[in-house]
């Protein structure tokens, strides 16, 4: 099992990159939603917390556990995103952009976690 530093780890990376322009994202989301405006960031930075962990853990279940934690966070986020298009705090273009990051994180996590079992 290869521990990576944060500065090596492409999912960890990708994840920065998706955080961080996700927040010029959610100022497009109105006053009265911000509960969800909320929930999207908290819930990006739960999916940076438990890949890392996921990284460092050193038991295995524990690391797949966290692996599936963030797959989950994944697919929240993707519906928050499918959520927004709906009612029209971004365009088609910021979610196809949006999800096909989320999709690559996914996949790169997917790998992940068929390389370590």
């Amino acid at each position: 099992m290869k521990q990576f530093s944060n500065e090596k780890f492409l999912i960890i990376k990708n994840i920065k990159k998706f955080i961080l322009e996700l927040e010029t994202l959610l100022i497009t989301f109105p006053k009265k939603d911000m509960f969800t405006k909320d929930r999207v960031y908290n819930d990006a930075l739960e999916l940076i917390e438990y890949v890392t962990i996921a990284n460092y853990e050193k038991r295995i279940d524990v690391k797949t556990t966290y692996k599936i934690k963030a797959l989950a966070k994944i697919n929240k986020l993707d519906f928050y995103l499918e959520r927004a298009y709906k009612l029209k705090y971004i365009s088609e273009k910021q979610l196809i952009n949006k999800s096909g990051e989320l999709a690559k994180i996914n996949r790169m996590i997917y790998a992940w976690c068929k390389n370590d079992g």
